[in-house]
């Protein structure tokens, strides 16, 4: 009897293990000083309820308030934030190995980003590209990646100029987000002090940015650009306006990298007429639905994207938190995930394939100052 006990023990241990290796790491930002819970935290997301569980928490980091991944799963950067509000003071980029299935970081090196109240990071697809934003002073850098996954020195450097409309917000530049086209081939990044989505020719065999010819796009005064996002069949782009709490749609040539304005739509509903600032966009897989986030109406817009790019709004649902950061959409399309920053918690909602409708997934889990959320492919 032993004997066959023994066999069946190991081989029940074994289905365990491959089975909690399989689960897929999510990887949650906390933006905070680590005395006051700032660190990296991973969890692993059941796809079928929707329940996240803690699995590694990364420490040893200040303010740690936007990341990004390789395409290979293999390493994240995330903003190293010491002197986070010091308009006089370059923050850092980190680099870490991801040692594990658990989400388990081991620190490689960090590097100046180049300016300060760094705010968004993107890795281009070849890994070879760090794109950074420096909302301080509105700027942009781009770094080098090493074979390792460890950073280089920035080898691009570009400062906007200009202001908008409202004196307290749009006073100077505002870099808010980079992103990358998916052809690899241009950069733009959104201004939120001028009013532009400024776009770059990425190099990403030297990691260098250079300015495009179209220079990029403007949008009304007062909107403040912050997030953008490319549909996945890479014709139109989507910016996420904070201020102006719209989002705005743009055909994208990818011969030229030029932006063609084509729509603008609100995020909040018609009687609303509190304060509120928008902050993340993001699109299904499919390319069916996009989602918005509304800080201070404390709202997800849900819209449907038609066949031309254009945006027909669906709802708006509680987010289940004050101040929805940060979103993520599950590969697969089945799960959304909302960081509420000030509510302190992660909210999971189920995504209805056909309508776009979301329905929550149990209770928000527990999370200090949830600032970004990422999924390892």
């Amino acid at each position: 009897m032993r004997t066959m006990i023994r066999p069946l023990l190991m081989v029940s241990l074994l289905f365990s293990a491959a089975n909690a290796a399989a689960e897929p790491a999510i990887f949650v930002s906390s933006f905070a000083p680590e005395a006051k819970g700032g660190a990296i935290q991973a969890f692993a997301l059941d796809a079928e309820t929707g329940a996240l569980s803690p699995l590694e928490k990364t420490t040893g980091i200040e303010n740690p308030f936007f990341m990004a991944l390789s395409p290979n799963g293999k390493f994240l950067h995330a903003i190293h934030a010491v002197s986070f509000g010091g308009d006089d003071l370059d923050e850092e980029v980190a680099a870490y190995a991801i040692e594990n299935s658990r989400g388990a970081l081991r620190l490689l090196n960090r590097q100046s980003a180049r300016g300060s109240v760094s705010c968004y990071l993107s890795v281009d697809a070849t890994a070879k590209t760090l794109l950074v934003s420096n909302y301080g002073g509105g700027s942009v850098a781009s770094l080098p990646i090493r074979a390792d996954g460890s950073l280089g020195e920035a080898v691009s450097f570009f400062q906007h100029e200009g202001k908008s409309v409202d004196p307290k917000r749009q006073d100077g530049p505002y870099a808010h987000s980079i992103v990358i086209s998916p052809d690899n081939r241009h950069a733009h990044a959104a201004d939120l002090g001028i009013d532009k989505i400024m776009s770059y020719r990425l190099d990403a065999a030297t990691a260098t940015l250079t300015p495009n010819d179209p220079p990029g796009a403007a949008l009304p005064a007062g909107s403040g650009p912050r997030h953008l996002t490319f549909h996945p069949k890479g014709k139109h782009l989507y910016a996420i306006n904070e201020l102006a709490n719209t989002v705005a749609v743009f055909d994208y040539d990818a011969a030229t990298g030029g932006l063609t304005g084509k729509q603008i739509i609100s995020t909040l509903p018609a009687d609303f007429d509190g304060k509120s600032h928008c902050a993340d966009l993001k699109i299904s897989p499919d390319g069916r639905f996009l989602f918005g986030t509304n800080r201070g109406h404390d709202s997800l817009a849900r819209y449907r994207i038609a066949d031309d790019g254009t945006l027909t709004l669906l709802g708006i649902d509680p987010s289940l938190g004050k101040g929805p950061q940060n979103l993520l959409v599950t590969p697969d399309g089945r799960h959304l995930l909302c960081a509420n920053m000030a509510g302190d918690n992660v909210a999971v909602f189920r995504i209805d394939g056909e309508s776009g409708a979301l329905t929550p997934a149990g209770e928000p889990v527990a999370a200090v100052k949830p600032s970004c959320i990422l999924w390892r492919p």
